[in-house]
């Protein structure tokens, strides 16, 4: 008996995902030839990404006003470069290691990633430093930002 209600119970959790799905199109294998278009897909759903792993720099001496200050400039300009399309992906990585987060931007060159990176005021100041890499990636990921809207409730 106990088996029968836990199968059951297993149906019905698996019909609820699959209606989800459903209404959020997740499960929807139909190409979309005008959207793989306007996020630059190939043929294969992917792109060309310029990944940044950012590191500690060299300048780590810095009262705790002038850090402050600093990170703040830098989420400023995070959200800056992603209004403007240019970053895809932003996030720091936990502990307190040398490498300290990482940026995936929408450039297909390491000249023009360099360039963004440059915009960095933490990277001006010589508290992080950036390593760049060519990335081949979903370029679905194009489309995270205006998901990420939708479950931010606190902006940064």
């Amino acid at each position: 008996m106990k088996k029968i209600i836990f199968l059951w119970i297993a149906c019905v959790l698996v019909m609820a995902c699959n209606n989800d799905l459903k209404k959020t199109n997740i499960n929807s294998n139909t190409f979309d030839e005008e959207l793989a278009k306007e996020i630059g897909a190939d043929d294969y759903g992917m792109k060309k990404y310029v990944i940044a792993f950012l590191k500690r720099g060299p300048n780590k001496s810095q009262d705790s006003t002038t850090a402050s200050n600093l990170q703040r400039a830098h989420m400023d300009n995070i959200s800056k470069l992603a209004k403007e399309g240019k970053l895809v992906l932003a996030g720091p990585f936990f502990g307190n290691d040398d490498l300290r987060g990482i940026y995936i931007f929408n450039t297909s060159t390491i000249e023009e990633a360099k360039q963004l990176t440059e915009t960095d005021p933490a990277i001006k100041a010589g508290t992080l430093t950036m390593e760049l890499k060519e990335w081949y990636g979903s370029a679905a990921l194009m489309l995270l930002n205006d998901f990420h809207k939708k479950v931010t409730k606190i902006e940064i």
